[in-house]
């Protein structure tokens, strides 16, 4: 029987999606020589330009770097890396209040119940006792502008918490590009002017480039951002707009000089039509005001965000229109959508690298031979949406929960409907203390903790158990865990110590 395997793969478009499908693809299929051999050829246009989605990362990019045997601190050099312990969210609940979404969680359970539902029990008897915050090892290190990776060994402070990435994404491009050059991927330049499908089946053959040539190929993979030339023209996979949900349809970015102390964070403050971002690298800060443009002009976004900044800014603001949403169908025939033109996201929880190599995973998991047999398209969309659907509500709470009411687009959010399941995650938590995940691969339950606490939702009740857990005992365990936070980070060197150590800027 000969072999069905695939033969040649084309990616369209380059970019953060683009090299980061690449990379892999490369690593798994190009194998010179060998009778297995399957190129994997990407085809992108220096005359467009790209939206270099997404300088700050979630945690779990560390796996995919690690499945590529990428080097941390070579990483970190070449694309002006700093490390990211989570999220400061000013003024988002109601102005001057902030709060902290770190990565990791509230130190150790008691009895299998997390350590921040014991807080909420002891703060009903004490009023002041300190913030549930000082039991997360990321959000005290943070505050305390203090980093080190985690430590191996017994479970401790010094490993009770995850980290990610800021970085340069035109870099990251970059880095990953000649990752996958290296591993046998192939690189063709030129502008793709038309789109050749089968008159038997409407499978894509072959796209056709201004200068006449004609690649060919059996999968194709749409990185072509939201233009979607393949996956929205092609073939004709519809978009389902979500902005009833999340009302921001554009966003500016403008760099500025970098300043010290280089924050181990992400900063979203929010402002009366969006939020602003924040983001500390090497070289410079990256920073952002994502608005809806039916409450804020083009030009008053621009002022706002300019006269926010905490260095000169290094150019001027760059304006990207979205409507957010996804595709009802990412994999239609033998075409598959990585990234923008899959779907978008606003980059609240810095989701956007992260949703593009979820949709990598996902195909090389599920990759299919040239007969693409449909049902690996249907178990591929399923998955994809309900990731897309679960990003879509964490972000949604973020509007609905805050009390804000001083501009009409915060009345607006807080009026606004929301989807059945994020109702229910909302309600349960709000009426008998508890955290459900309806998507296991998601935000887990610290991270929902975080966002409901962050934003001063009390429950009406908590977990009885806990209640027959000794009050004594309760105090003992948090107040141990708490002083051995408290230590561990003490003895940690600040971020920007420990980035210039990694960079080589200074000894270790």
């Amino acid at each position: 029987m000969r072999s069905r395997a695939l033969r040649k793969v084309v990616i369209v478009g380059g970019g953060s999606a683009g090299w980061i499908t690449a990379a892999p693809l490369a690593r798994m299929l190009c194998r010179p020589g060998q009778p297995d051999h399957c190129e994997v050829t990407l085809v992108e246009s220096t005359e467009i330009g790209t939206v270099g989605v997404g300088e700050a990362t979630l945690p779990t990019i560390s796996f995919y770097n690690q499945m590529l045997g990428i080097d941390e601190a070579d990483f970190v050099r070449k694309t002006q890396a700093s490390f990211k312990l989570g999220i400061e969210f000013r003024d988002w609940g109601r102005v001057g209040h902030r709060f902290f979404h770190g990565f990791g969680g509230f130190g150790p359970a008691i009895h299998n119940r997390p350590l921040w539902a014991y807080w909420l029990r002891l703060r009903r008897l004490d009023p002041t006792l300190p913030s549930y915050e000082e039991w997360s090892t990321a959000t005290v290190m943070a505050r305390n502008m203090r980093f080190m990776p985690p430590q191996p060994g017994e479970p401790s402070p010094t490993n009770a918490f995850n980290y990610a990435y800021h970085f340069d994404a035109s870099l990251y491009g970059a880095y990953l590009r000649s990752y996958a050059l290296h591993h046998g991927a192939q690189r063709v330049e030129g502008t793709i002017v038309r789109v050749e499908t089968s008159e038997h089946d409407g499978f894509v053959t072959a796209v056709h480039l201004s200068d006449g040539r004609r690649v060919e190929g059996d999968l194709f993979i749409d990185c072509s951002g939201f233009r979607a030339l393949l996956i929205g023209g092609a073939m004709n996979s519809p978009y389902e707009d979500w902005s009833h949900w999340l009302p921001c349809d554009r966003a500016l970015a403008v760099p500025c000089a970098r300043v010290d102390p280089m924050t181990p964070f992400t900063t979203s403050t929010a402002r009366g039509a969006g939020w602003q971002w924040r983001i500390p690298l090497q070289h410079r800060t990256g920073n952002g005001l994502v608005y809806c443009s039916g409450h804020l002009g083009d030009d008053a976004a621009a002022d706002l965000l300019l006269s926010h900044l905490d260095g000169q800014p290094l150019d001027e603001p760059r304006q990207q229109r979205f409507v957010t949403g996804r595709r009802r169908q990412g994999w239609v025939k033998n075409v598959v959508a990585i990234g923008l033109s899959s779907g978008f996201l606003e980059p609240l929880e810095s989701t956007s690298i992260q949703l593009i190599m979820d949709g990598v995973s996902r195909l090389t998991s599920m990759l299919p031979d040239r007969d693409f047999a449909p049902k690996l398209a249907d178990e591929f969309n399923r998955q994809m949406a309900y990731r897309y659907e679960s990003v879509r509500d964490f972000i949604i709470l973020h509007y609905k929960l805050g009390k804000r009411r001083d501009s009409e687009f915060w009345r607006q959010c807080a009026a606004m409907s929301i989807p059945d399941g994020l109702a229910h995650q909302i309600e349960l938590f709000s009426q008998a203390g508890r955290v459900t995940i309806l998507e296991p691969e998601g935000f887990l339950e610290p991270s929902w903790a975080s966002m409901f606490l962050g934003l001063e939702v009390l429950p009406e009740r908590h977990d009885p158990y806990i209640d027959l857990v000794d009050v004594e005992q309760i105090r003992r365990h948090m107040w141990g865990v708490h002083d051995s936070i408290r230590r561990a980070v003490e003895r940690m060197p600040t971020h920007g110590k420990f980035v210039a150590s990694v960079a080589g800027n200074q000894p270790a």
